[in-house]
């Protein structure tokens, strides 16, 4: 290799060094920029609600038009029981309630079936405007059939008074198969997705909500108190779209 090539490779690289910093700094310039003007989630600016087991209830939640109340837990070493998140159930007439189970397997036994029917029947009995249940399960994006399966199986045995409300991942739509999100849209009532992991809003969370347009059945989307929100997409000319659920956490987290 003569000298006039190899001076030619050390510029060529160098360019490439030189445009691979560019695109770096202003990539990050971007995110920092994005993060400045993102709004910081306000509980009091919408009217939907998720209430975990141990976060307090917040004046907010007088003017609510629906709230997913977590009322139990079918969690991974039984799938003979669930377990009660609360001493009672509440008694709430203004607002849509529904009755929200966190699982972590789905194998259940008829127990779980059945202490679910009893637990929604003490539930309607207590509330004015009862939707009946939503089951918050992360499955796997590579087994939404497997899960679609059980969904058709619980809602063979709600009664039809009842709704069924699932929460979803984002990758869900980003990843899944059509014919395992048009599984799901043939037993469920509504999905709400999750843009948060934890009490944190999850980065790229734009990317994935670009692919929402595959969601065919209606769709809320969930966002943490306190999470960082600037939407690049206009949900509101989708009419599956069905608006925004905010997760409360207690404020000195």
């Amino acid at each position: 290799m003569g000298k006039r090539t190899k001076l030619l490779l050390v510029k060529a690289l160098k360019r490439i060094i030189w445009v691979t910093w560019l695109v770096i700094f202003f990539y990050s310039m971007a995110s920092v920029s994005f993060k400045l003007y993102a709004e910081i989630v306000d509980p009091s600016k919408y009217d939907s609600y998720f209430l975990w087991a141990g976060v307090k209830p917040q004046p907010t939640l007088e003017n609510a038009e629906t709230i997913y109340i977590h009322a139990g837990e079918v969690r991974m070493n039984d799938n003979t029981q669930i377990v009660d998140m609360r001493a009672g159930v509440p008694r709430i007439n203004h607002a849509n309630i529904w009755m929200t189970l966190r699982v972590e397997r789905i194998d259940w036994s008829d127990q779980v079936y059945n202490q679910m029917l009893a637990k929604l029947s003490r539930w309607e009995g207590k509330q004015k405007h009862f939707q009946g249940v939503q089951i918050d399960f992360d499955a796997a994006t590579l087994n939404l059939k497997g899960y679609a399966l059980f969904l058709k199986e619980l809602r063979r045995r709600l009664p039809e008074r009842y709704q069924l409300s699932i929460t979803g991942l984002m990758d869900w739509s980003a990843s899944g198969k059509t014919s395992a999100l048009s599984s799901l849209s043939e037993v469920v009532d509504e999905i709400v997705i999750q843009t948060y992991q934890g009490l944190d809003t999850i980065t790229n969370y734009n990317d994935y909500l670009l692919t929402l347009n595959r969601i065919r059945f209606p769709y809320r989307i969930a966002l943490v108190q306190g999470g960082d929100w600037l939407p690049t997409t206009n949900f509101k000319m989708d009419s599956f779209f069905k608006g925004y659920v905010v997760f409360l956490v207690n404020p000195n987290l």
